[in-house]
């Protein structure tokens, strides 16, 4: 029976590279001179660090320039509040991996909607779409390329 794995992934290694080139761009910059600006990367989680919330939106910038130059979606980036104190301004991004379960929800009412002959398992962070026939599994796909999802989403794992 044909299947395929709806899935939200980020290549890390493109995001580590992101923000290296980013922080290059903030050693260079007129404006961020002799401050104490930077962006650290923890696991699933890049940290802004600048010395007013102004720079943070700044530095926000440059960071989707260099994320979108480096194909990573920013759709998958998560914004917290900033946090300032008299010192610095400081502020969380998250980067999401997987479908979270609300987001998995919505996409199988989606696809119920279609009211085709297709089963939708949610497995984990990831959504199995399974059919016996390829063209509607395919419409499936077009579907949800078209849908304003605010995550990425891959198509992975298609079988016959």
């Amino acid at each position: 029976m044909p299947s395929f794995d709806v899935v939200s992934q980020v290549d890390q290694q493109e995001v580590r590279n992101a923000v290296d080139q980013a922080n290059r761009e903030l050693a260079t910059r007129f404006d961020f001179k002799n401050t104490n600006a930077k962006f650290t990367l923890e696991d699933h989680e890049i940290v802004m660090r600048a010395p007013n919330e102004f720079q943070l939106r700044q530095m926000y910038d440059v960071l989707t320039k260099r994320l979108v130059g480096r194909q990573v979606d920013i759709r998958c980036l998560e914004l917290d509040a900033p946090q300032v104190n008299l010192s610095e301004a400081r502020q969380p991004i998250t980067v999401r991996q997987g479908v979270e379960s609300e987001m998995a929800r919505e996409i199988v009412k989606l696809v119920k909607a279609m009211k085709l002959k297709v089963q939708v398992a949610i497995q984990g962070d990831q959504l199995r779409v399974t059919g016996k026939k390829r063209d509607e599994l395919q419409q499936v796909i077009s579907m949800l390329k078209e849908a304003k999802l605010d995550l990425p989403l891959q198509f992975e794992n298609y079988r016959d």
